[in-house]
């Protein structure tokens, strides 16, 4: 049976809760369309985070962003949705999520919403800028 969208995000038991560690992702296939045009806007979302007890599970994650595809959002709103949802599901001690749209009418747009768990504070040194993806041209 092939995949098809969904918006559940499915986790799984963070293998080594006494510790801080960052896992860091890349998404680079996100389309939404314009909701005042209609047209698709593509970007590539950087997702930092530290999870606490659970960890999101990669499969239903490709499946809950191609969820949008269909959907009409202006890029701030996408962008605070998605880490509002993954907040919601992981509870993570700490998480950003970076959209870098492409190109639309001669402007690149970049959103960054960050969440942190009240009180927590770690040892290890935090990314200011996403991990830059390579095969593209910076913007």
């Amino acid at each position: 049976m092939p995949s098809k969208p969904s918006q559940k995000l499915p986790t799984f038991a963070n293998p080594s809760p006494q510790r801080d560690f960052l896992i860091r992702m890349q998404i680079p296939e996100f389309t939404c369309l314009c909701p005042m045009t209609g047209q698709p806007d593509f970007a590539t979302l950087y997702l930092d985070y530290i999870p606490d007890k659970r960890c999101v599970e990669l499969k239903g994650l490709k499946l809950y962003v191609w969820s949008f595809r269909n959907e009409g959002a202006f890029h701030e709103a996408v962008t605070n949705r998605i880490l509002d949802d993954l907040v919601k599901a992981i509870s993570p001690r700490f998480m950003r999520l970076t959209a870098r749209f492409f190109v639309r009418g001669g402007i690149y747009t970049t959103v960054v919403a960050e969440h942190r768990k009240r009180g927590w504070k770690t040892a290890i040194a935090l990314p200011d800028q996403p991990a830059e993806d390579p095969t593209q041209a910076p913007h």
